[in-house]
């Protein structure tokens, strides 16, 4: 790793930060080229002066990716969204960028991309169908690419516990959507990073897709009555029909920050589990981390008095 140069495309979103900080660690120089540079400079810190650069990049212009990939020995691509801002959103940063990152990087560098558990073209939902989409169109540019698929990502900072305890400390009860039988095999950020690392350095098989899971599969329903039970709280959990959920995604959804939308309640209707029939951080030589080992230090924010470490199941 130590004198590589590494380009982070999405650098600056959750998964971003804990892999440049492992990667100034391990002495790459990291570049990461974003629309708007001032988001990237909490990254600078991360590593040793000069060795975390912000580039300015449209990451839409062939022209301007093009030059921000220049002379790499790796990319990394972590773009990704939940929910669209504009009409087009899934299909241009899902679908196409992948394709052409490969199609701009260097012919020698490594290409890792970050997709998802559930990338599948026969979805019905936008989310999923984009995400394989831009597995295919990578590959087909570059079929040596390493490719990822992480479970729900926790960690601090992250869109899932964190949203659920913020609820739990301002609502009478949590929603447990389609009677929370969805199963997730949530993976600790950390551990993302850290296979990530192991994929530039040679050890994922190219070409091949790895699905991440940490160490326990839990349903909605399992991962709400955890959590309460590390925030002591008592909170009702509330079965949301799919029906009634899906009514509420499509108004919900044009917010600009929509706490639900409709594809999101279309993904739940399918387990979010790492496959057996495919390799995943066992493989990269990572041992899952549990929930309780990271998680409850973070959730004090949100608790009602201090945040209690449960003991392993």
């Amino acid at each position: 790793m130590r004198g590589m140069v590494v380009a982070v495309t999405g650098g600056t979103g959750f998964i971003g930060g804990h892999l440049i900080q492992q990667l100034c660690t391990g002495g790459a120089q990291v570049r990461v080229p974003c629309r708007n540079p001032d988001r990237a400079l909490v990254l600078k810190p991360l590593g040793q002066v000069g060795q975390v650069t912000p580039i300015e990049t449209d990451l839409g212009q062939d022209e301007q990716l093009a030059r921000a990939l220049s002379g790499v020995d790796a990319v990394v691509n972590l773009v990704g969204i939940l929910h669209e801002r504009r009409a087009g959103d899934f299909q241009r940063l899902h679908a196409q960028l992948p394709e052409r990152i490969g199609r701009l990087a260097p012919a020698g560098a490594k290409l890792v991309h970050i997709s998802a558990i559930g990338a599948d073209s026969n979805s019905r939902s936008i989310y999923a169908r984009t995400k394989a989409a831009g597995e295919q169109g990578l590959l087909r540019a570059r079929p040596d690419a390493a490719i990822l698929r992480p479970s729900v990502v926790f960690g601090p900072e992250d869109q899932f516990l964190n949203r659920f305890a913020a609820m739990s400390a301002t609502m009478p009860f949590l929603p447990a959507i389609g009677g929370g039988h969805t199963r997730f095999q949530p993976v600790y950020v950390g551990d993302v990073a850290r296979a990530i690392v192991a994929a530039l350095a040679g050890q994922a098989r190219p070409g091949v897709i790895y699905e991440l899971g940490g160490p326990e599969v839990l349903s909605f329903r399992e991962t709400l009555v955890w959590l309460l039970r590390v925030l002591g709280r008592k909170r009702r959990i509330i079965n949301v029909p799919f029906g009634v959920a899906e009514f509420l995604g499509r108004i919900l959804q044009h917010l600009p920050a929509p706490p639900l939308t409709l594809d999101q309640v279309v993904q739940l209707r399918t387990d979010n589990v790492a496959s057996p029939d495919r390799p995943g951080l066992v493989e990269l030589g990572i041992p899952p981390t549990p929930m309780e080992v990271v998680a409850p230090p973070y959730l004090q924010l949100f608790a009602r008095q201090q945040v209690r470490t449960l003991p392993a199941q």
